[in-house]
C-alpha cells in the first residue's frame, strides 16, 4: 500500500503535468515490452515495435528489471518539456552526479541480491550497472544512446496516440478540478487510488509512506503505466504520481469514406493514411505511388495544417500523425491505441 500524506497546503499544490513525460513512457514501456498481459491494449505494440530494435532491450534489462526498482535517475522531472522532453531528459541523466548514481545502484544490486535474480550482462563487459557505479562517462554515455535507440524504436511513432490518450485523460481532471477543486480531481483518480483525506492511498507491491510536506504533488498520466501507480523511491524528489489512463476497449475502428478525398483530395488523403503509424519520406512516396518531391510536398501542406508531424530520423525525417490527423482518418472516430 502507498500512502501520500497531504496537507492542505499540499493540497493547494496539486497540480497535472500538460504533457506526456517522455522519460517515464520510455522507461514504463519497457515493462511493457516484456509483460505478456493487457495483450489487447499493447498486443500489436509490443509485435511491431520488436521488429524495430536491435539489441537496445539486452543492455537495458541491467538497470531496468522486469518487476521492483529501477533507479529513480532514469526519469528526471526534464523529461516532460516540449516537444518531446527526450533531449531534455537525456541531459539531465547525463548530468546525474556520480554518488547518486553509485547510491541508486547499489539499490538496484541489493534488491537483485535479495530476488536472487543478478542483472543481466551484456555479451562482454562488466555489467552495466557496475560500469555505470564506477562513475566512468563511457558506460552512462552508452547507456543515453540506448535508451534513445529504443525510445526512437518503441515509443516515438506511437507519441501521437500516447499525448491523445494524455490528453484526453488530462480534460477529464480538469473538468473535475473546474467543478470541485483539488478534492473533486483526487477523488476522480483511476479506481486503484483511493482519496481518503488527507491521504491519498494507491495500490502498491510494498508499503510506502510519503509525506510531501508542503510541496505539493505533480499528477502524471501515463500510457505505459499499467495496475498501479509510480512513485519515486526517494522522497527528497519531487513528488510525482505517475498514474495509468484508462484505455479504452478495442472497438472496430471504422474506415474512412469518401468523405475524405472530397474534404482533401484523393491523393492527399492516401498520403494521410499511409502515414498511419509512420514513415519516412521516401517510405511515403513507395506506398503512395507518387513522387519523392510530391510525397514531400504534400507531407508539408498536411504539417502546416496541425495534421502531420515530421521528425528527424538520422539522414531522413520520419512523418507521423497528430491526434488531429489520427482523428481526421477515422472519420471522428475516438483514436485507436497503438
Amino acid at each position: 500500500m502507498l500512502r501520500i500524506h497531504v496537507s492542505g497546503v499540499d493540497l493547494s499544490r496539486v497540480r497535472m503535468a500538460t504533457r506526456p513525460d517522455a522519460m517515464w513512457e520510455t522507461i514504463l514501456s519497457f515493462h511493457r515490452l516484456r509483460d505478456r498481459r493487457g495483450s489487447t491494449v499493447f498486443g500489436k505494440w509490443r509485435k511491431e515495435s520488436r521488429t524495430r530494435l536491435n539489441g537496445e532491450a539486452r543492455l537495458l534489462s541491467t538497470v531496468v528489471p522486469p518487476r521492483g526498482y529501477f533507479p529513480d535517475f532514469l526519469t528526471p522531472s526534464q523529461g516532460s518539456a516540449e516537444p518531446f522532453g527526450l533531449d531534455a531528459g537525456m541531459e539531465a541523466l547525463r548530468d546525474t552526479p556520480v554518488d547518486r548514481i553509485r547510491a541508486e545502484i547499489g539499490l538496484l544490486t541489493a534488491q537483485a541480491s535479495l530476488t536472487r535474480r543478478p542483472p543481466s550482462r551484456p555479451p562482454a563487459g562488466p555489467a552495466l550497472p557496475e560500469a555505470l557505479a564506477e562513475g566512468r562517462t563511457e558506460p552512462l554515455g552508452r547507456l543515453i544512446s540506448t535508451l534513445r535507440a529504443y525510445h526512437r524504436a518503441a515509443v516515438e511513432p506511437y507519441w501521437p496516440h500516447i499525448r491523445a490518450s494524455v490528453e484526453a485523460d488530462r480534460a477529464v481532471r480538469g473538468r473535475a478540478l473546474l467543478d470541485g477543486g483539488a478534492d473533486e480531481l483526487l477523488a476522480t483518480l483511476p479506481p486503484m487510488i483511493r482519496w481518503r483525506a488527507p491521504v491519498l492511498e494507491a495500490d502498491y507491491p510494498v508499503d510506502r509512506e510519503l509525506r510531501l510536506d508542503g510541496r505539493g504533488l505533480l499528477l502524471q498520466p501515463s500510457f505505459f503505466c499499467r495496475t498501479t501507480p509510480v512513485v519515486c523511491r526517494d522522497p527528497a524528489l519531487p513528488p510525482v504520481l505517475v498514474y495509468p489512463v484508462t484505455h479504452p476497449g478495442a472497438p472496430a475502428v471504422p474506415e474512412p469514406g469518401p468523405w475524405l478525398g472530397r474534404l482533401v483530395g484523393h491523393t492527399r488523403s492516401a498520403v494521410l493514411r499511409s502515414i498511419d503509424n509512420g514513415c519516412t519520406t521516401s517510405e511515403l512516396a513507395r506506398r503512395t505511388g507518387v513522387s519523392l518531391a510530391s510525397a514531400s510536398q504534400h507531407a508539408c501542406v498536411l504539417r502546416e495544417a496541425g495534421l502531420v508531424r515530421t521528425l528527424r530520423h538520422g539522414s531522413s525525417v520520419l512523418h507521423t500523425l497528430t491526434p488531429l490527423g489520427a482523428a481526421l482518418i477515422r472519420g471522428g472516430a475516438p483514436i485507436a491505441v497503438p
